[in-house]
């Protein structure tokens, strides 16, 4: 757990040794988080391929599936129509 430090009570070379510790840790994240946006970015490339085929692949059935409502539609208007002859 970190201790709690009153900066008015450290000396100058104490406070040097703060701050060279506080960039470090901020160039660590840094660093840190330019690994895992590269990783993440080399992960979406690998699956994107894949889900423009599934994106396809849903467009082909909902196109499908409006078809058939259009003519299970039609059927049934023509069936009414000949019922009502």
């Amino acid at each position: 757990m970190a201790q709690s430090v009153n900066i008015t009570e450290l000396s100058l070379p104490q406070l040097e040794l703060l701050k060279n510790q506080l960039d470090q840790s901020a160039d660590d994240a840094k660093d840190f988080f330019k690994r895992k946006i590269d990783f993440l970015t080399k992960q979406m490339e690998k699956i994107q391929p894949a889900l423009q085929e599934k994106h396809a692949m849903k467009q082909a059935i909902v196109e499908m599936m409006s078809q058939k409502i259009q003519q299970l539609t039609a059927l049934g208007a023509s069936q009414a129509a000949a019922a009502k002859a």
